[in-house]
């Protein structure tokens, strides 16, 4: 029996919910990730076929133009401001939600650290991930 993967924002008018198992969880040092978040890094969890992943409520959208050149979208609840997932041109497909915004946080199991070469000293990250110098599909 598959698991279900459900989440959302912090006053839960943006919600996801998916049976897919995810294909990657990182945490993501960029520096974009790191000032949406408040702090060194963001962490990830990436469906690959994000028709898998039904959405319920409107999101709002911040586009940026990510280093591949192609732009990824952070969506984020217009109500309480929370950033609940993103997707991205460059991979259409996937579905990539924030790590915090999951029902149950604890079964993020990050593999490796993206976009370290942009780590703050004081982001502390487990020595026992991967660090990727930028993004490993770059």
């Amino acid at each position: 029996m598959s698991k279900t993967y459900a989440g959302g924002c912090a006053c839960e008018a943006l919600r996801y919910e998916t049976d897919a198992e995810p294909v990657f969880a990182n945490h993501c040092q960029c520096t974009d990730c790191a000032k949406r978040s408040g702090t060194g890094h963001s962490s990830y969890l990436t469906f690959a076929d994000k028709a898998e992943v039904r959405v319920t409520g409107e999101a709002k959208t911040w586009t940026v133009r990510a280093d591949s050149g192609f732009d990824k979208h952070h969506a984020f609840c217009p109500v309480c401001g929370t950033p609940v997932y993103l997707t991205f041109d460059r991979m259409p497909g996937i579905f990539t939600v924030h790590a915090a915004s999951l029902d149950d946080p604890s079964v993020f199991a990050p593999t490796v650290i993206t976009y370290a070469r942009s780590a703050l000293a004081w982001d502390d990250m487990s020595p026992d991930l991967k660090a990727f110098e930028t993004s490993p599909n770059a």
